[in-house]
Order: C-alpha cells, then structure tokens, then sequence
C-alpha cells in the first residue's frame, strides 16, 4: 500500500473520516476479496491524482466489522464518500476509473 492511501480501522475512523477538513474517500475491502484487489491500483491512481484535495483511507472490513455494519456495507468492493463528516455518496463494487472519477468530482 503506497504512503497516500492510509489503512484506517473502527477505532480511528471517527478522527480520519468524520473530523476531515477534505472529503474522504473510503475504501471497504478484504485480502480475499478479487473486486477489491482489482479496485486497489485504481484507488491509488486517484489518491495520488486528487492529494490534497481528497483523503484516501482503506478499511478491511474482516479486521474492522464495526463501521461497515454502521454504514451497511453488505458487499465489496463498497467506497463511501464523506464530506464535512456527513456521507454523501456510496458506490457497490469494481467500476470505471473514469466512473469513480466523476464522483469524487462531484465531492470537490
């Protein structure tokens, strides 16, 4: 995992996603998981595009169970998208880069 994109877990993500001054992207992913692993390049890509515009965080969701049952997560690959601390935008498995794009645009 590159420097740009923090692994975060149930007991820091109040602090890194709810408290942002940036919109935070949140990636709900597990090592099992081939959507996920094929999503991780993208998700990067986008972190290292959009630095200091938007915060990239990644939660296993098997090591941290709390905050993907808070938000509903019932499949992954699941990015949720946070601006001011409130959830504004979900998206359910693999997409587009392209795709991903034009909802993190939508959080700027």
């Amino acid at each position: 995992m590159s420097d740009v994109v923090k692994q975060i877990s149930d007991a820091d993500f109040k602090s890194v996603v709810l408290e942002s001054n940036l919109p935070v992207v949140i990636d709900f992913w597990a090592p099992w998981c081939g959507p996920c692993r094929m999503l991780s390049p993208m998700v990067e890509e986008l972190a290292e595009e959009y630095a200091g515009q938007v915060v990239f965080v990644k939660m296993n969701t098997d090591e941290n169970p709390a905050t993907p049952g808070q938000f509903g997560i019932m499949s992954i690959p699941t990015l949720l998208f946070f601006k001011d601390g409130e959830l504004v935008g979900k998206s359910i498995g693999l997409k587009q880069k392209l795709a991903l794009k034009g909802l993190i645009d939508d959080l700027l």
